[in-house]
């Protein structure tokens, strides 16, 4: 009898990418959080410095593009080729 080749394909992500997608995920988590709001005690007073902090404008979205950045960088990563 001849023995035929399987046909299978490696997998399209591994756990390493599932990481890398993991940590993309979290700093954006973490940029989401730091962008939501804080309460304030009057609702009818609009307090600039809470609204228009450095960290709700300038910090929170470099975290969810640099999350964004890692997500791309875990989809494109290749696996490490297999040691024979």
């Amino acid at each position: 009898m001849s023995e035929q080749k399987k046909n299978t394909m490696a997998p399209l992500f591994t756990k390493d990418n599932y990481t890398w997608m993991l940590i993309g995920a979290v700093v954006m988590l973490l940029g989401l959080f730091l962008m939501s709001g804080g309460k304030s005690t009057d609702p009818a007073v609009f307090d600039t410095k809470q609204v228009y902090s450095t960290t709700r404008i300038t910090i929170a979205p470099i975290l969810i593009v640099l999350g964004l950045l890692v997500e791309i960088y875990a989809i494109f990563k290749k696996p490490k080729a297999a040691e024979q």
